[in-house]
């Protein structure tokens, strides 16, 4: 896996220092610096909860945008099934696909379309008796850096698949080229409307294949405001979505899992459960199961920072958005060999990721030993309050810092009152306190 190239960026003019983000980062990739928020990129995954929670909208999203793309001549839109859930009374999904043609794209791809054969072929995939079980889904990037960078005894259980929309750009381009043979792969392009950060930092840093066929990625909350307004003046809208109820559920928590037709799995949501589930995972609590489905945003990829609608409002909508749909429309048929023989190579991976550790102190074992006892040995002198007034999120990670020289114990407010304290014991004479108490 190349290094990351975030998505995830802070405004500093708009930051007010507080600890909003500080406390809820789950790699604590946050300190408070100078007043204002520092972004620590190596820790950084990409989940949008910062931006999610900042009360000042100091945290933004780097995204694409459709004018970029004009010299292209072929535009392929590429929308994750949790557009659909952002519109009121939607009853057809085929509305919002006519609509992306009025907005400028030549062609649509729905992510839902390769969702559907992704769990057909993950469903072949689960009878290998030889993988690594429970498997976890890697359909959200947020949930492999996690894994990578803080539980990398779970690497094996990733499900090392492309995602969806990795293989809706693929097919999309190939059908492109089938339909205008006039066309090169250079006038061609795909571009992902995203729900979230961690799918743009994907586009420029991919997960399990050198260079992804994705060229863009548009925010969904971008988009939307064109797409209403282009909605509006469609009429008859083109018979253009190819995906069933399967692949439409992809868009909220539970909705991979459900396709599996098999009762062994677990879906967790939101970031804190998604680390909770990875620990037991990690201490075997779990070893009856045969999938477990993590989506790092609450309600699942609906749930997104790039979204405009509140997630569990859009589930409902796709909830009744599915009634008009058939159970699926991109079956694949049953292999000729079970387990992972029976899916095309072209489905996996070209490289696994790799464990990344964010807190290594050392490149030397006997320096990052040392290091390491340095560091309990600060945090038992510290409050234990994990109050976040010194600039870190714990006081284990103030000890860390100060170790790597990043910071000082004097920026532990109560260890500086302390010093104060003692100081004025020190150098406080019997006549001051004589004045004291005549005052």
């Amino acid at each position: 896996m190349q290094s990351n190239i975030h998505s995830v960026s802070l405004e500093v003019d708009k930051c007010k220092g507080c600890t909003h983000c500080l406390k809820r980062c789950p790699t604590e990739a946050i300190r408070i610096r100078d007043g204002h928020a520092v972004i620590i990129t190596e820790r950084c995954i990409d989940c949008g909860e910062c931006i999610r929670l900042c009360p000042y909208k100091a945290k933004k999203a780097t995204y694409d945008k459709l004018e970029q793309f004009d010299h292209f001549k072929y535009k392929i839109a590429i929308p994750a099934p949790a557009l659909y859930g952002q519109f009121v009374n939607l009853d057809d999904i085929d509305y919002v696909l006519t609509g992306l043609l009025h907005c400028g794209f030549d062609d649509v791809f729905e992510v839902s379309r390769a969702a559907e054969l992704v769990s057909d072929y993950t469903r072949y995939y689960l009878h290998d008796p030889h993988i690594q079980k429970p498997v976890i889904s890697s359909a959200c990037p947020v949930i492999i850096r996690l894994i990578a960078a803080r539980f990398p005894y779970l690497l094996d259980n990733l499900l090392p698949m492309l995602p969806p929309v990795e293989l809706a750009a693929r097919i999309a381009k190939k059908e492109a080229k089938e339909k205008h043979p006039e066309l090169k792969d250079e006038d061609i392009c795909a571009i992902f409307i995203s729900p979230c950060p961690a799918k743009v930092s994907y586009v420029k840093s991919p997960i399990g294949v050198e260079k992804s066929a994705i060229d863009g990625a548009l925010s969904m909350s971008d988009i939307y405001f064109k797409l209403v307004s282009a909605m509006k003046k469609i009429k008859n809208p083109e018979s253009l979505s190819k995906s069933g109820v399967i692949g439409v559920s992809w868009a909220g928590a539970g909705g991979e899992s459900s396709a599996l037709f098999n009762d062994k799995y677990l879906a967790a949501d939101g970031i804190e459960n998604c680390i909770e589930v990875l620990d037991q995972i990690e201490n075997d609590n779990f070893s009856d199961l045969e999938f477990i489905e993590l989506n790092a945003c609450h309600g699942g990829c609906v749930g997104g920072a790039l979204t405009v609608e509140n997630a569990y409002i859009a589930k409902a909508r796709l909830q009744s958005l599915r009634r008009y749909l058939p159970v699926s429309q991109n079956r694949v048929p049953p292999p000729e060999k079970d387990g992972r023989e029976g899916v095309p190579e072209e489905f996996f991976w070209s490289s696994a990721p790799e464990y990344r550790p964010v807190t290594m102190l050392a490149g030397d074992k006997s320096a990052a030993m040392k290091k390491m006892m340095d560091i309990e040995r600060l945090t038992e002198m510290l409050s234990h309050l994990d109050c976040g007034s010194c600039g870190a999120p714990t006081c284990r990670a103030l000890a860390e810092d100060i170790v790597n020289g990043e910071a000082s114990e004097s920026d532990c407010i109560i260890k500086m009152r302390q010093q104060i304290h003692d100081l004025y014991a020190e150098h406080k004479t019997p006549e001051s306190d004589d004045a004291g108490q005549e005052g």
